[in-house]
């Protein structure tokens, strides 16, 4: 059988509808909040058709789920496009940190749909929030691997570190979005976390 990941993991060929249904789904979570958009919200912002969205998607939740992968992946190459591995270590953190905060200032109520409303989804969304947090773990181990860090004698964090490190990132930034405080208010406390857990040890 195949899953709302599969089509997520293997979408191919781009496709103008599916990206504008894509699209209409992230306007309708800016404007309602994703439990309260409606196929019809989301057809209405992609000015689509019902029709159109089923041939692509079989219900609202797989479009939040194919949504999401791509915000998530789209987060990923923004942080590797923004941190210079043969910079000092404690600047690249300063650069992932800063990269990751423009990010979520850019789409707030994305970030929190993925924080907040996938767990809820149950079963459908788990598989791509496993593959999502492999891939953010294997972006802080492959940036912890850099020239930087290996001037320092510091050796690639360990997976099971990452995970915490990037699950206290998440909530606090689910907390600064539901707040509706200024994202950047994250920026000292992520740096100062990722110092602690990244460097030296």
């Amino acid at each position: 059988m195949t899953t709302a990941l599969d089509h997520a993991l293997t979408f191919g060929t781009p496709d103008p509808f599916r990206d504008r249904l894509l699209d209409g789904m992230a306007a309708s979570i800016i404007e309602r909040g994703f439990r309260d958009s409606t196929v019809a919200d989301i057809v209405r912002h992609a000015r689509t058709s019902k029709r159109t969205f089923y041939e692509h998607f079989a219900s609202k939740e797989h479009c939040l789920i194919e949504l999401l992968y791509r915000n998530n992946e789209t987060l990923i190459t923004n942080i590797r496009a923004a941190v210079d591995p043969e910079a000092d270590w404690q600047d690249q953190i300063s650069q992932a940190v800063d990269a990751y905060v423009t990010h979520i200032e850019a789409r707030p109520a994305i970030t929190l749909s993925w924080i907040r409303e996938l767990p809820a989804l149950g079963a459908v969304a788990q598989p791509l929030h496993r593959v999502a947090m492999e891939h953010l773990i294997d972006m802080l181990v492959d940036l912890s691997d850099s020239p930087g860090f290996r001037r320092a004698q510091i050796p690639p964090t360990s997976r099971p570190l990452a995970l915490i490190l990037l699950g206290g990132l998440r909530e606090l930034t689910a907390l600064f979005v539901e707040d509706g405080r200024d994202v950047r208010g994250i920026v000292e406390p992520a740096a100062t976390a990722s110092r602690a857990i990244l460097g030296p040890r």
